[in-house]
């Protein structure tokens, strides 16, 4: 909510989800028109994603989940794509070179990368290193790595040393900022 009090706009969303129409989370920037762009794996529960598509306001790329996060763990890793056989043959192969490994033929998925990226984690110390909780895990240590400049909204900040190093997920040289929920 901080962010979009900014009035920042022009947005080119990358997101496993369209968030919802309730102006809470990613959907926020998308229920104000404040999103040019949006790559994402699902955006059902957004019924504004579809409106503003189909007005021209917003350019919606989707993208299958497990290609969506190894684009952005390519980008994170500095990877120049991921060679994929989804969508070889359709709709979704357009545009996009193919490669043949071993005589199967794959398209070449490119990286992505953010100049901000907003991940939410259960815990995070002075330094930043963060924990994250279940699906947490699932794309937030990905974005954190793929991003320029990171903002970690967190439920707990602890003092360094209270965190066991064995459960960092995204090391504090990763984030820029940490706001506590």
């Amino acid at each position: 909510r901080a962010l979009a009090d900014t009035g920042i706009k022009d947005l080119h969303i990358i997101a496993n989800d369209a968030g919802n129409d309730k102006a809470d989370g990613i959907g926020t920037f998308i229920v104000e028109g404040r999103a040019s762009s949006l790559v994402a794996s699902h955006v059902g529960l957004n019924p504004k994603v579809a409106e503003q598509m189909n007005a021209g306001t917003l350019a919606v790329t989707l993208v299958p989940q497990g290609t969506l996060a190894e684009r952005i763990r390519c980008g994170g890793c500095g990877l120049g794509g991921v060679l994929t056989p989804t969508g070889v043959g359709t709709i979704v192969a357009e545009g996009k070179q193919e490669i043949v490994v071993d005589g199967k033929t794959y398209l070449l998925e490119t990286p992505l990368r953010a100049e901000v990226a907003i991940v939410k984690a259960w815990k995070a110390d002075t330094s930043g290193n963060l924990v994250y909780r279940r699906a947490g895990k699932n794309f937030n240590p990905m974005m954190a790595m793929a991003a320029d400049f990171v903002i970690a909204e967190v439920e707990e900040i602890v003092e360094v040393g209270q965190i066991d190093p064995d459960q960092v997920c995204t090391p504090g040289a990763c984030v820029d900022m940490v706001v506590q929920l």
